[in-house]
């Protein structure tokens, strides 16, 4: 299905939240999601069903300095 990544157009095959991040191999316990703006936490991802032209944003914290 396409989807909106972080602003960019993509075609995945996800039917929830957790998918996708697994299909992009994000990992991690500090991630922050949302889904057409709306905050999904972690615990909810798996739930979180995904459809046609979704705006998924994934955040991920940096290091450096």
């Amino acid at each position: 299905m396409n989807l909106i990544v972080n602003g960019e157009r993509q075609f995945l095959e996800a039917a929830t939240l957790a998918e996708l991040l697994a299909a992009l191999e994000y990992e991690g316990e500090w991630l922050a999601t949302a889904v057409n703006g709306d905050l999904v936490h972690r615990e909810d991802r798996a739930d979180a069903s995904l459809k046609e032209g979704d705006r998924i944003e994934i955040l991920s914290p940096m290091q450096g300095g």
